[in-house]
């Protein structure tokens, strides 16, 4: 694999923090921000050129394999987010993810850092090369640190 490195600037999507995603304290609930992340990864494949139909005819979809979550600041029922994506391209099957949750005034509310891999859906198998499955799947594969 290509020892690509991530875009200069991240991907990022807005997010509106909804009412029904608080919990008893008045904050975002810890999992939801699992779900802004992964909101925020297949917004990066969609603006790649990656549509989800494209990969499960190709017989292929994103796992993550581990998560982190750093918990900087609260989020409450109508702050303006936006969430960062940025790939990290190696050797291997797996690759880097870092995301960025970012109030209004970019303040840093939480970070999440994982790991991930393209897996073979009918071999139930991480693909060799995860960055060239993607690439030849997009239209504009800087979006994903890919050149």
């Amino acid at each position: 694999m290509s020892q690509d490195q991530p875009a200069a600037d991240p991907f990022t999507v807005p997010v509106t923090v909804r009412g029904y995603e608080t919990d008893t304290q008045g904050h975002v609930n810890q999992a939801v921000y699992l779900q802004y992340g992964e909101h925020a990864r297949w917004s990066a494949l969609r603006a790649a050129g990656i549509e989800q139909a494209a990969m499960v005819a190709r017989g292929v979809g994103p796992v993550v394999l581990e998560q982190t979550v750093r918990y900087l600041r609260e989020l409450h029922a109508g702050d303006e987010v936006t969430v960062s994506c940025a790939f990290e391209w190696g050797q291997g099957k797996s690759f880097r993810m870092r995301q960025l949750i970012r109030t209004a005034d970019g303040t840093l509310a939480a970070e999440l850092t994982g790991v991930g891999g393209v897996m073979d859906l009918r071999a139930r198998r991480l693909v060799a090369d995860p960055g060239a499955a993607l690439r030849e799947l997009a239209t504009d594969p800087k979006v994903l640190g890919l050149t």
